[in-house]
C-alpha cells in the first residue's frame, strides 16, 4: 500500500488533484491544509497566488492505494500552520503526520523537488536532481522498463 500525498494549491487545481488521484487508482481520505505565515508567524495575505483571492493556504490530499495495515487514525489535526520557504518546500511538519498515519507503508510524493526527498519515500518530479530509488522490487522494475543501470 502507498500513502500518497500532493500538495495542490488552491482553487480548480484541487479538484483536479483529486480526479487525478481517483484516475491512478488512489482513494482520497482526507485533505491537510497548510495555513502559511510570514517570519512574524503572521498569515501571509500578500503573494498573487489566486485568481480572485490572494491564498493564504495550500491543500495537501492525502490519498490511499489498497488497504494499508496499522493505519493510525486520529492522530493528528488536519491543520497546519507554518512558515513559507522556498517555492514548493512543504512544511517539515507534514513529512511526520504521514508517517505517523501509516507507518511501515511506502509513501509516493508527486511534483517533488530536491528540497522535498525524504528518506523511504519515492519522490517524482522534473525538477529533481537524478533518480534514487531505495526500494530493490521498484529499482527491478525501473530497470527492466528502461533498460539502464543508476549510480547507487
Amino acid at each position: 500500500a502507498v500513502v500518497s500525498t500532493q500538495s495542490t494549491g488552491t482553487g480548480r487545481a484541487v479538484e483536479l488533484g483529486r480526479e487525478l488521484l481517483a484516475i491512478w487508482g488512489y482513494d482520497r481520505v482526507d485533505d491537510i491544509i497548510w495555513v502559511k505565515t510570514n517570519q512574524l508567524q503572521r498569515l501571509i495575505r500578500t503573494g498573487r497566488t489566486g485568481h480572485w483571492i490572494n491564498h493564504g493556504k495550500e491543500h495537501c490530499l492525502v490519498g490511499v492505494k489498497g488497504n494499508p495495515k496499522n493505519f493510525n487514525r486520529g492522530l493528528d489535526c488536519d491543520l497546519i500552520v507554518s512558515e513559507v520557504r522556498d517555492t514548493s518546500h512543504k512544511p517539515d511538519e507534514i513529512y511526520g503526520m504521514i508517517e505517523r498515519l501509516s507507518p511501515g507503508t511506502r509513501k509516493l510524493e508527486l511534483f517533488g523537488r530536491e528540497h522535498n526527498t525524504q528518506n523511504n519515500w519515492l519522490t517524482l518530479g522534473n525538477q529533481l536532481d537524478g533518480v534514487h530509488l531505495e526500494w530493490e522490487d521498484v529499482k527491478q522494475k525501473y530497470f527492466a522498463r528502461y533498460g539502464m543501470s543508476l549510480p547507487f
